[in-house]
């Protein structure tokens, strides 16, 4: 990139003279605040914006000394391979081995060539076993393999990842990783790769762009950026508050100096009395023939915010829009509110149901549908435009929810669910694109509604988020829950998932916070 600036007429430069040169066999990490241009500069590498975003581009882009800041995205594929945040939207074929083949058909490439290059793709990948598979019954790892599959068997040099692994559990998480990995140290393949979860990729990338705002980047080594950086992963954190140097940016590198540390545990904080808001008990739910729940039980408590866990299509989801009611069940029973009021959200019309228990789903801008910002606020009652400005401050209210990031988009969404203050909450994966400042928001947010007497739960991969923000956890497996109590004693059940500073210095330690007070220092 040669002095890349890039922004709409009414309006600042969302990058402004950007310099940026990505190295053969090199990992590139994309970091920054909500809404700051991370998928408009991966967009400006792909060749898809301005293109179809729309907007003003200058400065030139090179592929070994040769612009392409002209070439259409189609005629960069054989170099440079896409894989947005979402790889369903992506999918253009019904099975893996069709959806490999798919791009160098477009590309013209021989049969025999073709043939050759998705076998090496499958076995590369691991998903071999999967060839013939739907592209819709795979987990979400699953599917994330796929879809840089489909890209790989192209032969690009550079692959460019949005947010990879943001839909995907830890253990997913992590494969998916290690095979982005084997592919820049075994083959030389670059990756230009943006995350909001730094704590998954920062120990694997070999330098960072960090997005600072008013369009300019910084790009440097993790750690060196990551020591002035105002929002940080868990782990960087905690060196940062006890001087370790150099700053650790992996569980391992932490470990060692961690042992110097005398620290008095928390104190243990008994649970309130048991107050049921939402009592689900033998839920049992069919989806397509496939059994998604059976005899799952659950009870949210008034003033309780409970984490939602479990792999990639355990049934966390269809739980969801089961307490809520749309989605009808084989077996079971839902009750919402106290005693002889309680009432099943089954049974209700739509209004009624909104009364009850509001929704976010996964795909939260299913829940946008009008021009601009101020409209959709204004929809979402009183309130509604502060939420907002919590989480992702700064967003002009004539925007179109539509050209918003994938961040900001959800934070709209969330401000809409959460404004009305719905005496149960049911959130699906509601920190997909947020920022570490913008989760702590929602985190205070949610513990200030349960505060008042109301019943959260959030379907979550975000093992961080659920250690600052839960204070019990369910954990399903196969439609099934496996373990439910309080945070502190469910994720250490379970090394995936347990957050960073609890692999560190080990139960009952959570958070930085805690480690904080316990030092008597401010980080």
């Amino acid at each position: 990139m040669r002095a890349i600036t890039f922004g709409y007429e009414a309006g600042a430069p969302i990058l402004d003279d950007v310099h940026l040169d990505v190295d053969e066999g090199e990992l590139l990490l994309v970091s920054g605040p909500t809404g700051v241009g991370k998928s408009t500069l991966l967009g400006v590498v792909t060749g898809l914006v301005p293109r179809f975003s729309g907007g003003v581009l200058r400065g030139d882009l090179l592929l070994d000394g040769t612009s392409i800041i002209d070439t259409p995205p189609r005629e960069r594929a054989h170099a440079i391979g896409y894989v947005g945040q979402d790889p369903v939207a992506g999918f253009v074929t019904d099975s893996a081995e069709e959806e490999l083949a798919y791009g160098m058909e477009q590309l013209g490439l021989p049969p025999e060539t073709m043939r050759r290059r998705v076998e090496e793709t499958l076995d590369l990948l691991g998903i071999a076993h999967l060839r013939r598979r739907d592209l819709h019954t795979l987990s979400g790892g699953e599917q994330q393999r796929v879809a840089i599959g489909s890209v790989l068997t192209m032969h690009p040099r550079l692959l460019v990842l949005d947010e990879p692994t943001s839909a995907l559990d830890p253990t997913a998480a992590e494969e998916v990783l290690a095979t982005i990995t084997r592919l820049v140290h075994d083959l030389g393949v670059s990756v230009l790769l943006a995350e909001h979860r730094l704590e998954r990729v920062v120990p694997f990338a070999d330098r960072m762009v960090l997005l600072t705002g008013a369009g300019r980047v910084d790009v440097g080594a993790p750690a060196d950026l990551l020591a002035t950086s105002p929002v940080v992963p868990p782990i960087v954190a905690l060196g940062r508050a006890a001087g370790w140097s150099p700053l650790p940016l992996s569980v391992r590198e932490a470990r060692r100096p961690a042992r110097a540390l005398v620290l008095t545990p928390p104190a243990e904080v008994p649970p309130p009395a048991p107050d049921p808001l939402l009592t689900a008990s033998g839920v049992g739910v069919s989806v397509g023939g496939t059994v998604a729940l059976r005899g799952a039980d659950l009870t949210l408590d008034a003033g309780r915010v409970t984490a939602l866990m479990g792999r990639n299509g355990a049934g966390k989801s269809t739980l969801l829009w089961t307490l809520q009611g749309t989605r009808k069940r084989q077996a079971g029973r839902v009750r919402v509110g106290r005693e002889d009021a309680a009432a099943d959200p089954a049974a209700l019309d739509a209004a009624g149901r909104r009364g009850l228990v509001g929704l976010l789903p996964q795909t939260a801008s299913d829940l946008l549908y009008l021009e601009t910002v101020a409209e959709e606020c204004a929809a979402g009652g009183a309130g509604a435009r502060a939420i907002l400005d919590r989480l992702a401050p700064g967003i002009d209210d004539e925007h179109h929810p539509r050209d918003l990031s994938e961040g900001q988009r959800l934070a709209l969404a969330l401000a809409l669910v959460l404004a009305p203050e719905p005496r149960v909450v049911l959130l699906d994966e509601p920190t997909r694109g947020l920022d570490y400042a913008a989760k702590g928001e929602l985190a205070r947010i949610l513990r200030d509604l349960a505060g008042r007497g109301h019943a959260v739960l959030v379907a979550t991969h975000d093992v961080e988020f659920t250690a600052i923000a839960a204070d019990d956890v369910v954990v399903l497996a196969e439609g099934e829950v496996v373990s439910a109590g309080p945070t502190r004693r469910v994720v250490a059940e379970s090394p995936a998932f347990a957050p960073q500073v609890m692999k560190v210095l080990g139960s009952p330690w959570l958070r930085v916070d805690e480690v904080v007070a316990a030092m008597g220092t401010r980080p």
